[in-house]
């Protein structure tokens, strides 16, 4: 549990603790683990949640609030929504056996716009030259898992995790390939084996 930007105090934090604890229990008795950032955008306020339920499903959800209390309302509504249909999923055997994994590096990178200007619009010197490109940008380095599945069962991982993208090993033909939310909301599909294979063809 963490701020950016403003102050979270202790029964603000026991309330997010105890509620999402209480939120992921009703469908999975093992719990799991959980990351929330609150940050002020401006006049309001933004709830960051990832859950990781202990079958290693990832959850990731955020809302918007006057303050930081209607903020993690939402949020918490779309994380125990997405807990809810994942326990649906796994009744129903709908991802079917589980895929060898793999891991893959992820490393994130600072957005160039998170300087200059502080909650309010006030401009802020940092004594960086901001006309020149950004240096060490990467704020965070770990690993992930690359799974082996269809096409289908990395769309309905991706529907589930919030993900904006998802990177697989595509069980079709054993290639990487690549999902993401397109700006009009339909999913886009980068396959370059695909075309590898259609080119030679």
């Amino acid at each position: 549990m963490s701020g950016k930007q403003c102050e979270v105090g202790d029964a603000l934090r026991q309330r997010i603790e105890t509620e999402l604890a209480q939120g992921i229990e009703k469908f999975f008795d093992r719990g799991g683990a959980a990351d929330v950032t609150l940050s002020k955008q401006g006049h309001m306020f933004r709830a960051d949640c990832v859950v990781r339920l202990a079958s290693g499903q990832t959850l990731v959800s955020h809302a918007f609030g006057g303050d930081a209390h209607s903020a993690f309302n939402g949020t918490l509504d779309n994380i125990e929504k997405r807990v809810r249909r994942y326990k649906g999923k796994l009744k129903q055997h709908h991802f079917g056996t589980p895929q060898k994994e793999e891991t893959a590096n992820v490393t994130v990178l600072r957005s160039a716009d998170l300087h200059g200007e502080d909650i309010d619009g006030a401009e802020i010197d940092d004594g960086m030259d901001h006309a020149s490109p950004p240096h060490s940008m990467i704020i965070a380095e770990t690993e992930a898992p690359l799974r082996t599945m269809t096409v289908s069962a990395a769309v309905e991982e991706m529907e589930l995790s919030n993900y904006p993208a998802m990177m697989f090993r595509n069980a079709a033909h054993g290639g990487l390939s690549m999902i993401y939310r397109r700006p009009d909301g339909n999913i886009g599909w980068v396959d370059p084996e695909r075309t590898s294979l259609r080119k030679a063809s």
